[in-house]
């Protein structure tokens, strides 16, 4: 049984809930989502709380249970607080950019990499060497930092490439002398 899904979850002051069909439609200050209902799953909206159930006990609606009421928090979260990625860019002549709303990336190819950013998606470029990117959705905010991780993932012998923010990266030992 889920242990997520089975407390109610409250609705914040600031946060307006609207059901159609089955889609669930948040609006707050930083933007508004929307939530599939998935298979299996009841949702009961009552003063200030929606309360998740399930129709079987069977294995494909306990999981839906759960991740409903995972997804559903993240959209709360998401249009009150927002989500926030820091990628940082090292190495010797990578840098970026904003030119609009474009990120330019110069990675060490023979031609600098342009990346436009999705919709309700918020990319900015602090100092030479770090990326914000925000949001209102969890997932197209890690899906943005990681497209654009994805054009120079950090190698381990040096470290360069683009990483995120804590990330730590496993170095390997380069070529050392023989020692006889």
């Amino acid at each position: 049984m889920s242990k997520i899904a089975r407390k109610p979850i409250e609705i914040p002051e600031g946060v307006e809930l609207k059901k159609e069909g089955d889609t669930l439609f948040f609006k707050g200050k930083n933007g508004e989502e929307k939530v599939n209902i998935l298979a299996g799953v009841n949702v009961d909206i009552k003063d200030k709380e929606i309360n998740l159930s399930i129709d079987s006990p069977k294995k494909q609606p306990r999981s839906n249970w759960g991740t409903l009421g995972s997804l559903i928090k993240n959209a709360i979260e998401g249009v009150t607080q927002g989500f926030e990625k820091t990628l940082e860019v090292e190495g010797v002549g990578y840098k970026v950019a904003m030119e609009g709303k474009t990120l330019v990336l110069n990675l060490g190819f023979s031609h600098p990499i342009k990346y436009e950013a999705k919709e309700g998606v918020e990319i900015s470029v602090d100092g030479n060497n770090k990326v914000i990117i925000k949001g209102s959705s969890k997932q197209a905010v890690g899906q943005t930092a990681a497209e654009i991780r994805s054009y120079r993932k950090p190698e381990p012998y040096k470290g360069k490439g683009v990483h995120y923010t804590g990330e730590i990266i496993r170095r390997k030992a380069g070529k050392r002398v023989g020692a006889e």
